[in-house]
């Protein structure tokens, strides 16, 4: 009776009766409507100009990075009690770090844009799939800044709560 019984759920566990097959992760190859290859194409315009600005925001970014160090030892003729001697390179190295953690997901974003435009022209599966991989790099860098932001900011907040910045 025992070896039923144990019988059963061995064979009940090796089969799942409930799941439904998922016919996309069975295809071989996907094809794509005109209508969805329409989406693409728009969707490649919109990565391209996003990542223009993004790249225009980098620009601006490093610009007051160099001339910080000028602005602020003006501002410090003006008024010296208000703003600390190391105020110019501090803000110098923030600009600049700014810059270079936002290069990575916009040139990724960039390089999607204009290899999905290429794969769509040439119907090209491996030029598609070198698209992608650019988009899956843009979210992942995102998503590990993401947590590593929140992280800190958590950090912070126990911190200023435990009192240690008082």
């Amino acid at each position: 009776m025992a070896f039923l019984v144990s019988f059963a759920i061995f064979d009940f566990q090796q089969v799942n009766y409930f799941a439904m097959p998922n016919p996309i992760l069975e295809l071989e190859e996907l094809k794509l409507t005109s209508k969805a290859k329409h989406f693409l194409r728009e969707t490649a315009k919109w990565c391209f100009f996003l990542s223009i600005l993004g790249f225009i925001g980098i620009g601006f970014l490093v610009l007051l990075g160099i001339f910080s160090t000028t602005i602020v030892s003006a501002m410090q003729q003006l008024q010296p009690q208000l703003y600390p001697e190391s105020l110019g390179l501090i803000l110098t190295v923030v600009y600049l770090v700014s810059a270079i953690i936002s290069f990575f997901p916009v040139y990724y974003l960039l390089q999607f844009s204009n290899k999905l435009k290429r794969a769509l022209q040439s119907k090209s599966d491996d030029v598609l799939e070198k698209a992608f991989e650019m988009l899956k790099s843009h979210y992942k860098f995102i998503g590990v800044f993401t947590i590593i932001t929140l992280s800190l900011y958590i950090l912070l907040i126990v911190a200023s709560i435990a009192g240690v910045f008082v």
